[in-house]
């Protein structure tokens, strides 16, 4: 072999070494340009004021999670305030729409809640295998006109129906500011089971320093319509009371 294909040969092998990436180089980068690592840790609670819409319906709503893994959302609707995915600590429980009464959610999807959302407060990829996750890189991927990298997050399984079911998700992150732009899931259950559910994030805005997306689409792939939020406020460790997220007492 000649010098100069050696050299040519030695020259591509470094180029291609010195810009691979690992899934955690990326997740890296992605803190690093959104706020920090430490920055994030430090947050104690997020609430968020947002308004829902599908179709011509909009959907004043508000949300709140904690580092603790407590959660309340409620939107109005004709007057009505309904309350969604509250989580206390131990129990989980939504506003029945028909009844307009508190309902507790059963022991498996509480067990759902406790073993993947409640702990990815205030980002799945903080410090993720002590969650007890899985990340690898998949390759690169276009997703409508950019260049992404595209992450599988293995969670921990959860229950469907009383079976241990795979929890993985797909994060695709723009190669160049190293932002998260769409996650896909596998629906387990539902009408919309079998079905690949898609969550698309837009509009980063800093808010205390640290980056956010300001408008996020979800729906099924492929499927028109979907429910897009539009948030108008962000609020870092919001002042709460315990009583936001208890279960209602009787006759309350």
């Amino acid at each position: 072999m000649k010098l100069k294909s050696v050299l040519t040969m030695a020259a591509m092998i470094f180029f291609v070494a010195a810009n691979a990436q690992t899934a955690d180089e990326i997740i890296a980068k992605y803190h690093e340009n959104t706020g920090g690592v430490e920055k994030w840790k430090a947050i104690q609670g997020v609430k968020m004021t947002l308004v829902g819409k599908q179709q011509a319906m909009e959907i004043p709503m508000e949300m709140i999670r904690l580092k603790d893994g407590k959660s309340y959302s409620h939107f109005s609707f004709q007057g009505m305030m309904f309350k969604q995915n509250v989580f206390d600590g131990t129990t989980l429980w939504s506003t029945n729409q028909q009844t307009m009464k508190a309902e507790k959610s059963d022991s498996e999807a509480t067990e759902n809640y406790k073993v993947n959302d409640a702990q990815d407060f205030p980002d799945q990829f903080l410090d993720y295998a002590k969650k007890g996750y899985k990340l690898e890189l998949i390759g690169k991927e276009t997703v409508e006109g950019t260049q992404t990298f595209k992450l599988k997050l293995t969670k921990k399984p959860i229950k469907v129906d009383g079976k241990e079911v795979e929890n993985v998700e797909f994060h695709y992150f723009d190669t160049e500011n190293y932002v998260p732009l769409l996650m896909e899931s596998e629906a387990k259950s539902g009408p919309a089971k079998g079905m690949v559910m898609q969550i698309k994030t837009s509009d980063y805005q800093e808010v205390d320093g640290l980056l956010f997306p300001f408008t996020m689409t979800q729906g099924a792939k492929g499927q028109p319509g979907g429910f897009s939020m539009t948030i108008s406020k962000i609020e870092l460790n919001p002042k709460t009371d315990a009583t936001l997220f208890a279960f209602p007492a009787a006759g309350k």
